[in-house]
């Protein structure tokens, strides 16, 4: 069989298109997909042609084809079986940062075996809780903190269900949609609207991608309190109002990007410890099945996407399924 990827080949428009793999070089792996998961929030400005020019290298996931705004295979979530490679891998279900695609080959250490009792469909958030898993070290959480969590998006929820984890620690979701506060719940937090949300948090996390929401976390964040900046606004541009309180409660403004590890972690901690925990994370959380709100078949998923990954459309994660 031909292998295909998906492609973004304009503004919010995709095609499916055979492709080549990679000759076999030794110590490679054959995936056949089983699952693909859409990250919504970086995938739809990768698809408005949002990638800032000075971030072309910089955002290249592994295994992109084609180079930004487009033509691009972009797409870093994907789960597959080994059909072919050493027998000690074969029938092995992996998880690869790699672009939703029918089938690949790639170097054996890429595709990272799933630990046993974590669904195929679930493990697609993987790279969604690694950055969850970043942003809380970022962060600075510890047992007790009152941490608000601006936007309930999936990068949103995941870092409040992992924080509502850390003993003591009172956890706060705000969001616009009313309808995310039982997905809150089950993360383990309290839920408010923005008008709601409470104020004197020692840490403030936005993941909300607006400039409303991160004034607004600077405004609920206390004395001496950490924002943490966990969106990427791609090429726009946020004011904030950095006069007023923002110097006499001297808050820090930290920035989150999942592409490298804090300074702290770096003398122990790979990105394959990281994904590993990541993994072992999603297995042992059936409620974060909630995230995954759409099953999109792989042939229709040119037609489908746009309206998914649209301003409003109340998508979570979409799940791409191969035939």
């Amino acid at each position: 069989m031909t292998p295909r990827a998906l492609w973004t080949i304009a503004a919010n428009s995709y095609a499916l298109r055979d492709t080549d793999l990679p000759p076999d070089g030794g110590d490679m792996v054959t995936l056949r997909a089983l699952y693909s998961g859409v990250s919504r929030g970086t995938e739809a400005l990768v698809a408005r042609g949002g990638v800032p020019e000075s971030e072309h290298d910089r955002m290249r996931c592994p295994n992109q084809d084609g180079e930004f705004p487009f033509p691009v295979k972009y797409g870093y979530a994907l789960v597959g079986e080994v059909t072919d490679g050493p027998a000690d891998r074969l029938g092995q279900t992996c998880f690869a940062l790699h672009p939703h695609q029918t089938h690949t080959r790639l170097p054996a250490a890429a595709a990272l075996p799933l630990p046993d009792g974590l669904p195929a469909r679930r493990a697609v958030l993987a790279a969604n809780m690694e950055t969850a898993v970043n942003v809380t070290w970022d962060s600075g959480a510890g047992p007790g903190d009152r941490v608000l969590v601006v936007g309930a998006g999936v990068v949103g929820l995941l870092v409040a269900h992992v924080i509502a984890r850390i003993p003591g620690t009172q956890v706060t979701l705000c969001d616009l949609n009313p309808a995310r506060a039982p997905l809150a719940e089950a993360m383990g937090a309290a839920f408010a609207a923005p008008d709601g949300a409470p104020g004197g948090q020692d840490i403030v996390i936005n993941t909300s991608a607006s400039a409303a929401g991160l004034r607004m976390a600077l405004d609920a964040a206390g004395q001496e309190g950490t924002v943490v900046e966990a969106s990427w606004h791609g090429t726009g541009d946020v004011a904030l109002p950095l006069g007023g309180p923002f110097h006499a409660r001297r808050l820090t403004l930290r920035s989150s990007q999942v592409g490298d590890l804090p300074a702290h972690r770096k003398p122990r901690w790979d990105y394959a410890r990281r994904l590993s925990l990541a993994l072992r994370l999603l297995r042992d959380a059936p409620a974060l099945d909630a995230l995954l709100t759409h099953d999109i078949p792989f042939d229709d998923a040119p037609d489908l996407l746009p309206a998914l990954l649209a301003p409003g459309a109340d998508a979570l994660c979409p799940v791409i399924t191969y035939p």
